[in-house]
């Protein structure tokens, strides 16, 4: 893929980049490892004055990095700014709580034979990350603000598609304060990301993308006995039991399914119903669907804008179109929208069995896969047969049901009578193909941490 802006809405390059040369990346990395040298002996106090500037250029500057983030992958201008204004609290959070999220940890001196024993959390260095299109500042800003408090540096490897909004997130980071050096993006294609992943002055790497790229991040670092940490990818289950409130799942199940026109690793993919709500459910859902307005991310009447790329609104069609070949049915949708641009429309499809790659397969866009359950058992092993385990919803105001989803459903995250999302305060991460290690709160800036032992006689 060329490192180039296309716009999603109507197909054309707006803007083209070169690749940064082999001795550029590796000026970069010397750049990085300086400025290491420099940021790690600087004060939280120093840093958390950095992450609010940075915070306030972002809430200053939202109308305009909203419009950048809807012209390089088509979300709709006010999810766009919602994102920025999320970043910028992320900057706060990490400003006002990262100093005692990595106080040295007392120890009882008396048990080990020592007049004083703690651990003490130590940055680790260049760290590497690599980050999709689908949210172009907050997957990478939930790294970039636990880890410059921690006193790491990093190098950023955006997606090819969202360039701009890669080169803003350095640049905003240096006229906040941080020194040259601090964050760099590099404009690099995915074949040079090994080659930075195996450089001995980057210490460990972290990925939010596809599983195939998970494999490739983590088996390089791996072999270079590196720290990884993985977001992968998620096929969310989103189950209601009949002691829910039908309607407000309905309407809860339609948001929830079309964030980020659908391209979203924790939007709700498989709608899991039970039998006796089945048809109720599945009739206020539809009708949700079909209300939504496809069309120009720009328009504030717009609900659903075009999907980033065309080779994944043609990835999703080939996905639906399969499984209606082999007998699923159609709700609503279920056809590309004619015209420029890379719109689909938001679909619902019922009678999906296992033999189907749309039973398996993350949906990345607007397409919601409905299942029949007969009872809470049901639901439960439909949920969890999936090889992702990244988020779930489970509605029922049964206090027996949502401690059996609780601790029941496979993943890294359990929302009940509402919608997964991503909190600054909550750990973010999956289990079984959806990846390994958390972001946010304070496991995610411990992440690129050194815990370090301390014995003193």
């Amino acid at each position: 893929m060329a490192i180039a802006t296309i716009d999603p809405t109507t197909g054309e390059t707006i803007r083209e980049f070169d690749a940064m040369t082999d001795a550029e990346v590796d000026a970069a990395l010397d750049r990085a490892v300086r400025a290491f040298a420099d940021h790690r002996k600087t004060t939280f106090a120093q840093r958390a004055t950095w992450l609010r500037a940075t915070a306030d250029l972002l809430e200053a500057e939202a109308e305009t990095v909203a419009a950048m983030m809807t012209t390089e992958m088509g979300k709709t201008l006010s999810s766009a700014k919602a994102e920025t204004l999320k970043c910028a609290r992320a900057f706060r959070f990490y400003a006002e709580h990262g100093a005692a999220m990595l106080a040295d940890e007392i120890a009882d001196a008396g048990a080990v034979g020592a007049s004083k024993a703690y651990m003490r959390y130590q940055p680790l260095g260049v760290v590497l990350a690599v980050m999709p299109w689908n949210f172009p500042l907050w997957q990478a800003v939930r790294f970039i603000a636990p880890a410059l408090m921690a006193g790491n540096v990093g190098v950023l490897k955006h997606a090819s598609n969202v360039p701009q909004c890669a080169l803003y997130i350095s640049d905003v980071l240096r006229r906040a304060g941080f020194p040259e050096g601090c964050f760099q993006t590099l404009l690099i294609p995915s074949g040079m990301v090994e080659a930075v992943v195996r450089d001995p002055r980057v210490v460990a790497a972290t990925l939010t993308g596809s599983e195939p790229a998970g494999r490739a991040v983590a088996a390089a670092a791996g072999d270079e006995v590196k720290r990884t940490v993985l977001e992968l990818g998620g096929s969310d289950p989103f189950i209601v039991m009949p002691s829910a409130d039908i309607a407000a799942a309905a309407r809860t199940a339609v948001t929830a399914r079309v964030q980020n026109n659908g391209q979203s690793c924790i939007a709700a993919k498989r709608f899991i119903v039970h039998a006796d709500v089945y048809d109720e459910f599945a009739a206020a859902f539809v009708a949700g669907l079909e209300e939504l307005v496809v069309g120009d991310p720009t328009d504030d009447a717009t609900d659903v804008g075009p999907l980033a790329t065309e080779q994944g609104r043609d990835d999703l069609e080939k996905l639906v179109d399969g499984a209606v070949a082999a007998g699923a049915t159609v709700l609503t949708g279920g056809k590309r929208v004619d015209g420029p641009g890379w719109f689909y429309p938001p679909t619902a499809i019922s009678n999906i069995s296992p033999d189907m790659e749309l039973y398996s397969a993350e949906a990345f866009g607007p397409v919601a896969a409905l299942y029949r359950a007969a009872d809470i058992d049901e639901a439960i092993a439909i949920a969890n047969d999936t090889t992702f385990g990244l988020g779930g919803n489970a509605w029922t105001n049964d206090p027996a049901e949502q401690d059996r989803f609780i601790d029941e459903i496979e993943s890294g995250q359990v929302f009940i009578n509402g919608m997964t999302t991503s909190y600054p305060e909550l750990g973010f991460g999956g289990v079984k193909r959806s990846g390994y290690g958390r972001e946010l709160t304070v496991h995610g800036i411990r992440e690129f941490c050194n815990l370090k032992s301390v014995w003193i006689a």
